[in-house]
């Protein structure tokens, strides 16, 4: 298995900021990972048996946010690995893990998930992926929910969170968003050309690809004005949409005006009366025995 002494080459990613050691990007995905596990009330809140896990799997781990969150949460977890394919993501995720006090527990591999999970058969008794859509093109389903189940044990969880595109009732923010969307779903990352283009999939895409007893849970996180999550949800706004801007440039075609709507959004959803929201889907399901 690779270590930090000896790293693997990282390979080209999918990942739609393309530079995954982005700054601003790694900023991000910890404004992100807040605002997801506090919008969801915890880190497990569906699973009913959390304690039983032993082994964990985080897929895409991005700056390690939700793994060392569940090694807090979960003293009872004796292995809680993470992946992704950005070296320095995971450096930062290191550091975190140790200042964090948790990291005799956890560890971090750069690894690209759509060629292989290095792990052995049946080892994992949670995989774990929170919004893969990112860097997962429709085609890259069958195979990765395939090594997901290859690494869990038999009656293992397989748990997939993913998140609709957003909702704002700006309508400068809702031009980004739905620029966005097309250029998602041009690029492969979407089933569907709306903004529910991968939750609308999710559970037929476990049951589909072998999964057992197949579960969901709905979470519908609004964001208005002043509320816990507002400031969050608006960092995150001003970000992405300027890490974005290449992969938009590549897909469609983006308005010359471009940077008078991000500026107008950004003014917009600091009034009172704006509310902006996100719905995110948990999925997850059993290996067979």
């Amino acid at each position: 298995m690779p270590t930090p002494e000896n790293p693997k080459p990282e390979h080209p990613s999918t990942y739609f900021v393309e530079d995954r050691s982005n700054l601003d990007e790694m900023n991000r995905l910890q404004i992100q990972d807040r605002m997801l596990t506090e919008g969801m009330g915890g880190v497990l809140v569906e699973q009913p048996d959390s304690e039983r896990f032993e082994r964990v799997l985080d897929v895409g781990c991005g700056t390690g946010g939700w793994l060392i969150e569940v090694a807090k949460t979960y003293p009872s977890i004796s292995l809680l690995v993470g992946i992704d394919i950005s070296q320095r993501m995971l450096d930062f995720a290191r550091a975190r893990a140790e200042a964090e006090g948790v990291s005799d527990r956890v560890e971090f591999h750069v690894m690209d998930a759509l060629r292989m999970l290095e792990f052995p058969n049946d080892f994992f008794s949670l995989v774990n992926q929170r919004l893969g859509w990112g860097y997962l093109r429709t085609w890259d389903w069958p195979k990765l929910l395939q090594e997901f189940q290859r690494v869990a044990r038999p009656g293992g969880v397989v748990r997939v969170t993913e998140s609709d595109l957003g909702r704002n009732t700006s309508s400068a923010a809702m031009q980004l968003i739905e620029l966005s969307q097309k250029a998602f779903y041009q690029s492969g990352h979407l089933f569907t050309p709306t903004g529910d283009g991968v939750i609308g999939q999710l559970a037929r895409l476990l049951q589909r690809h072998g999964l057992q007893n197949v579960r969901t849970r709905t979470y519908t996180l609004e964001y208005p004005f002043g509320s816990p999550g507002w400031q969050l949800a608006l960092e995150d706004m001003r970000l992405v949409y300027r890490t974005m801007r290449p992969f938009l440039e590549k897909w469609v075609h983006i308005p010359d005006n471009y940077e008078e709507i991000y500026q107008q959004a950004l003014r917009d959803v600091q009034q009172p009366d704006c509310v902006g929201g996100l719905t995110l889907l948990t999925a997850w399901g059993t290996k067979s025995v």
